[in-house]
């Protein structure tokens, strides 16, 4: 006759023993940190939150959406800006900063951002043969934002260039004429600069009598916007032979390590221009007479 093997049973402990091993380790998520895992959080103006890596315990008091930034102001008044995201805690528990939530969207405007009357539902006019060149991609947002309207209107196009060093035979091959006209605005247009000797040449070229030259005085269309519009009394002074928009980032305490750096910093700023108001008059009038030129008002 077989046996069958002698069952194996959970040993009996007499009560109130103590257990040497303690409960299963492998019970529930013994992986999750002792603070908890982190949940996603809106950062909104007013909470207290601590920045783990810095030790950082503040209130926020700005949050940049475009900068994916956020300021903390801690007790003695002092103010840091960290990146959004892991690495915070909010009442002890660690969170994941997100930028708030949107607004509603704005009824829609009477008048255009660059104060002319609004004319709902009107379609653009094909484009005329005549255009207007600006210096870089920034320049032509900026001239969008707030004039994008009328151009559409008019049949004015807007082209970059890339920097007005190669302007000359740029305008060669665009082959300007009575009925395709060049309007031109340029950074740093004073005296001495070698963008006023540029568009002096272009003056006095053959194609001089199609083409206008105007510009700003600003280094960068950056500083066109105003700065109180940025919270700030004036841009900061960069020297002479430093990277003027990775000094100005510097000194804002903005990310400036790379071109991704560079281009949210200038979304930032578009970001506060809304209309004309948000622009330096020096600006304004130029791009007003570069759009009478070419569209020959």
């Amino acid at each position: 006759m077989t046996t069958s093997p002698p069952t194996r049973h959970a040993a009996t402990r007499p009560s109130g023993s103590h257990d040497r091993y303690g409960t299963d380790v492998l019970a529930g998520d013994w992986r999750a940190p002792a603070r908890g895992r982190a949940t996603e959080v809106p950062a909104e103006l007013g909470m207290v939150v601590e920045e783990v890596t810095a030790d950082w315990v503040g209130e926020i008091v700005a949050v940049e959406r475009d900068l994916r930034t956020l300021t903390l102001e801690d007790r003695r008044g002092k103010r840091r800006t960290f990146p959004l995201g892991p690495g915070f805690l909010l009442e002890g528990r660690p969170v994941i900063l997100l930028p708030p939530r949107g607004r509603p969207a704005p009824a829609a405007p009477t008048r255009t951002a660059s104060g002319s009357v609004a004319v709902p539902g009107a379609r653009a006019r094909v484009a005329r043969a005549s255009r207007i060149f600006v210096e870089g991609r920034h320049d032509a947002e900026l001239v969008e934002k707030v004039w994008g309207d009328d151009l559409r209107i008019e049949g004015v196009v807007v082209e970059h260039l890339g920097g007005v060093d190669d302007l000359a035979a740029e305008l060669a091959a665009f082959e300007p004429g009575p009925d395709r006209r060049v309007g031109v605005l340029v950074d740093h247009l004073v005296p001495g600069s070698k963008e006023s000797r540029i568009a002096e040449e272009v003056r006095r070229s053959p194609l001089g009598a199609h083409v206008l030259v105007v510009g700003h005085p600003f280094i960068d269309i950056w500083q066109a916007v105003r700065p109180d519009r940025l919270g700030l009394t004036a841009w900061p002074d960069v020297p002479r032979g430093e990277d003027w928009k990775r000094g100005t980032c510097r000194r804002l305490g903005w990310p400036h390590a790379d071109q991704a750096d560079l281009a949210r910093a200038w979304q930032h700023i578009l970001s506060r221009v809304s209309s004309w108001h948000d622009l330096d008059p020096a600006l304004l009038g130029r791009v007003e007479e570069l759009i009478d030129f070419v569209t020959g008002t």
